[in-house]
């Protein structure tokens, strides 16, 4: 089945230097970008992870090497992200985004790029939170829990699919699959983006999961000593948290996070306090 669809949906999928979002950096990027009417367009960038605070190449842990097969010198003579990043945000702009457990790693990893590059002097508009998030893994796993390659065999075939764990095969394997549950479960899945990005219920304020929305829509920490208290409640009981937030060795998209609630519940304290005067 054909999606159905209003604005483009961009299918992405990252390999990285190791699986730490806060410490790690995106080594290839590939996206199908896919239009209403079906036409569809693939671009794949090779990136050179670039660490900002020693200036140099990020080197890629073992464990991610064995995994990708990409070594340290396949990315020597290639850009970095922050020099690709407005090429980047160009495919991201106007479009919903869909992938594979990306809500949980591949899009957080993403957006602390895009935060790194901003930090280092980028002038960038983009705002993934955003866009509608279809993650294909959500839909397959409450349908048929496994993993990509299985998702691949079970919906389109049969077979493996080839250079799995390459970012481009792993993207268009995703489209493919998406289209095949589309097919697969027409009473289930209505071929509508807003539908689709909703099936498994979004919860988290932060990619990272650390913030999360609670059944009245506030956010709650979800970790720690504060786990289950709402935001509001551990700023007006214990301010010194959301310092000690912007001090540790969090993600980029998590300290903006809990920035935008300081701001917010200072200017709620600031606002009672001229309500009593």
């Amino acid at each position: 089945m054909e999606l159905n669809l209003q604005k483009p949906l961009l299918f992405f999928d990252i390999e990285s230097t190791g699986l730490d979002i806060a410490v790690n950096s995106i080594i290839e990027l590939s996206f199908v970008k896919v239009f209403p009417g079906g036409e569809d367009r693939i671009k794949t960038w090779k990136i050179k992870p670039w660490d900002y605070v020693a200036q140099r190449q990020r080197p890629i842990e073992p464990a991610a090497s064995a995994v990708n097969g990409v070594t340290d010198d396949m990315l020597v003579d290639c850009p970095t992200f922050y020099e690709l990043a407005e090429e980047i945000a160009s495919w991201i702009e106007g479009s919903d985004l869909a992938g594979f457990n990306s809500q949980k790693f591949d899009l957080p990893m993403l957006a602390e790029e895009f935060e790194r590059a901003a930090l280092a002097g980028k002038d960038l508009k983009v705002d993934l939170h955003s866009p509608r998030m279809v993650d294909v893994q959500n839909i397959f796993h409450v349908m048929e829990p496994r993993n990509l390659r299985a998702a691949y065999r079970f919906y389109c075939g049969g077979e493996d699919f080839e250079k799995a764990h390459t970012a481009e095969a792993d993207t268009i394997a995703t489209y493919k699959v998406l289209k095949a549950q589309l097919d697969r479960y027409p009473d289930q899945l209505k071929n509508d983006v807003e539908q689709l990005s909703s099936f498994v219920g979004r919860k988290y304020v932060d990619f990272s999961g650390h913030l999360i929305y609670n059944d009245a829509g506030e956010p709650v920490i979800n970790f720690g000593k504060h786990k289950g208290k709402t935001a509001r409640q551990v700023y007006f009981t214990e301010p010194s948290y959301y310092a000690w937030i912007q001090q540790g060795s969090f993600s980029l998209d998590t300290k903006k996070q809990f920035e935008k609630l300081e701001e917010q519940f200072k200017l709620e304290k600031l606002a009672e306090k001229f309500k009593r005067h």
